[in-house]
């Protein structure tokens, strides 16, 4: 099943670490670490194998793909001999990355997304293209009376104004080219009732929002164990700090304000009620591309006794990412493949702020998104 994966935001730091990923993979030279989809509960016949994987995406930065490589391994991001192994391979999905589409109104703009992702799957006789946004987080959108009804979406966005943000505007070229939608960001994306009925009126999967890598996959595991033992939290304060482009782009108080509102859903969905505390997002240029997440819970026990617990989490944050990124694409080109349609809550195990997610236990949404892997294989004629 040949699959396309359009990347938004194809040279940035997760895009690059994600394609030298899947490239050292399918000619052997690395093993699937922290690829979800590798393990035994998942891997089966209705997935894309990484050899199937064709690679394209938009970026502004005009920055060649092994030059983005090799400042991944001079950071200690990715491994400098599999940079070197990889230049031809590097220069040939560089020719698939175009310019993001900058002129005219916004419908412009998504007919050359839509003309882009048509003439990528013609070019390579791909069965379908899944794009994946891993652009900058995004402020929250403000409200349109065009994000209501995909008709008269479309009637708006030749008008003058910015009636979508990026994510939103390339959720719906996506979905006018047939292309299922995955959002690894917390920005709008496809979480628009217009967009909803577009995806459902192409009969698309979709899913997002905001990939779970780090401090907040720790809270996914510790939660429930509160929960399940009755323990009373009283407060849960959090403190991350991450430098690259990420860190910088959060810089902005719009943009972070949005990535913390995503990461701190999960608690009180969780506990059925929020602690005190607040969740904190600093730029540290010198980090580069790893992260530090330092947290203090404290909590109640048996008559009322005051305890705390504390957690640091370094990690990097591409090299966290990436793998997932890639176990999206293929569980969603599946999916697409399956006759699937609208969110893919069964894929919530990936996400913060997951659409339409019955729950936010990991363990939880790890037990759904096996059984929906389970599906998929035997559907698609082979067992899992």
């Amino acid at each position: 099943m040949r699959t396309g994966v359009w990347l938004v935001g194809a040279r940035g730091s997760v895009a690059t670490t994600s394609i030298v990923g899947a490239l050292a993979l399918r000619a052997g030279l690395t093993g699937p670490t922290g690829c979800v989809t590798e393990l035994p509960e998942l891997r089966g016949p209705a997935l894309p194998s990484f050899a199937d994987l064709v690679f394209g995406g938009h970026d502004p930065v005009a920055t060649p793909l092994a030059k983005r490589a090799d400042a991944l391994a001079a950071a200690g991001v990715l491994p400098a001999r599999l940079v070197a192994a990889l230049g031809a391979e590097l220069a040939a999905v560089d020719h698939e990355v175009r310019p993001a589409p900058a002129d005219g109104s916004q419908a412009d703009r998504a007919a050359a997304v839509v003309a882009d992702l048509t003439a990528f799957r013609d070019r390579h006789r791909l069965d379908r293209v899944v794009v994946v946004n891993v652009s900058a987080t995004e402020p929250a959108a403000p409200p349109h009376p065009a994000h209501t009804d995909p008709d008269a979406l479309a009637a708006a966005l030749a008008g003058p104004d910015e009636v979508l943000p990026a994510s939103s505007l390339y959720a719906y070229a996506a979905f006018t080219a047939g292309c299922p939608y995955v959002d690894f960001t917390p920005s709008t994306g496809a979480r628009l009732p217009a967009l909803e009925t577009l995806a459902a009126r192409h009969g698309l999967p979709y899913a997002g929002h905001d990939g779970k890598t780090g401090e907040t996959l720790v809270k996914s595991v510790l939660a429930p164990m509160f929960a399940m033992r009755h323990l009373t939290v009283r407060s849960w304060s959090g403190a991350n700090l991450l430098g690259g482009g990420d860190g910088a782009n959060l810089a902005d108080p719009d943009a972070n304000a949005a990535k913390v509102r995503s990461k701190d859903r999960l608690l009180g969905e969780i506990l059925g009620y929020v602690p005190q505390g607040h969740t904190r997002i600093d730029y540290v240029e010198d980090l580069g591309d790893f992260k530090t997440a330092w947290d203090l819970v404290t909590f109640a026990g048996f008559l009322g006794t005051p305890m705390r617990m504390e957690f640091t989490w370094h990690g990097c944050d591409s090299a966290l990412a990436a793998p997932l990124v890639l176990d999206l694409a293929r569980l969603t080109a599946a999916a697409h493949a399956a006759g699937r349609r609208g969110p893919l809550a069964d894929l919530a195990f990936f996400f913060k702020d997951p659409l339409a997610a019955p729950t936010h236990s990991l363990a939880e949404q790890w037990d759904r998104l096996a059984r929906f892997t389970a599906a998929l294989h035997a559907e698609h004629g082979g067992a899992a």
